[in-house]
């Protein structure tokens, strides 16, 4: 189901490609030519982005016939078929750069998500993504996370309360700050302070978070934080966290780990569309 925001963006996307119209395309190939496309996997990767891939291409052309062969959070390996479009080639072509842009960045996204959780399997630890999407496009990277087998963190500013470094400072410390938001939210919000220290977690353990994330801290620092913690709340570990030292982190105890290269930093996946003349 692709929701108005998508459809949105999706709309944006072939206007900003197709603009007046396709000068090759129109000057090539006949209007009445008919064919078959095959988007294929050209290297090994996780499927995420086949829904928007077959709406740009009806959006395009409402006759064409689309088929998804790979669902997403599915594997596959090079030379796999992902999508299958059937009818007027002219048409394929014009949509083909927008589709597999589309399909090149989730399946980039949720490759690297799966990369992480594989990392982290048999510890208690889930792997979560942050607000450091593509503006415009967060909640198709965030679907493209879980494609992925991650877990997604807050939406936005608007679905979740955590106060940062920056809130501690204005305020003059992790008691004030949890005391004022508070008064404001209502009890179905739960509470998550950033700490940079084990003197601020005992001061957020103290005052009554619900969560903790442990910023940038030593792998060392944050089995203390796990040991103090003792089970009376959520503890979440962010900054620098990668594949290297990802299993690392998730062996102190920690409960969530935030990767923000899940979307800032995936790299596009090689996939490729062929026309086969019908």
């Amino acid at each position: 189901m692709i929701d108005f925001q998508v459809e949105t963006l999706i709309r944006y996307a072939l206007a900003e490609d197709i603009g007046s119209g396709d000068v090759t395309t129109r000057a090539v190939i006949p209007d009445e030519t008919r064919g078959n496309a095959h988007i294929i996997a050209k290297e090994p990767l996780v499927v995420a982005g086949t829904e928007v891939a077959r709406r740009v291409f009806l959006l395009v052309d409402p006759s064409l016939r689309v088929g998804i062969c790979k669902h997403d959070g599915s594997h596959a390996r090079p030379g796999d078929l992902l999508v299958e479009v059937s009818g007027g080639v002219s048409t394929m072509l014009m949509a083909e750069r927008t589709a597999v842009n589309f399909l090149q960045r989730l399946s980039g996204i949720a490759t690297l998500t799966r990369a992480f959780v594989e990392r982290v399997a048999g510890t208690s630890a889930r792997i979560v993504d942050t607000r450091k999407t593509t503006p415009g496009w967060r909640v198709l990277e965030k679907a493209a996370v879980r494609a992925g087998g991650g877990c997604n963190h807050r939406f936005g500013l608007y679905d979740g309360v955590l106060i940062k470094d920056n809130h501690i400072a204005a305020v003059g410390g992790v008691g004030p700050a949890v005391a004022a938001i508070r008064r404001q939210i209502p009890h179905t919000l739960k509470i998550e302070v950033e700490v940079e220290t084990l003197d601020e977690l005992d001061e957020a353990i103290a005052v009554g978070a619900d969560a903790v994330l442990l910023d940038n801290m030593a792998p060392a620092v944050m089995a203390e934080a796990v040991r103090r913690a003792g089970g009376r709340l959520t503890l979440e570990a962010s900054g620098g966290i990668s594949l290297d030292n990802v299993r690392e982190v998730a062996e102190t105890g920690v409960h969530l780990i935030s990767v923000g290269a899940l979307t800032h930093s995936a790299r596009g996946v090689d996939i490729s569309m062929e026309i086969v003349p019908g």
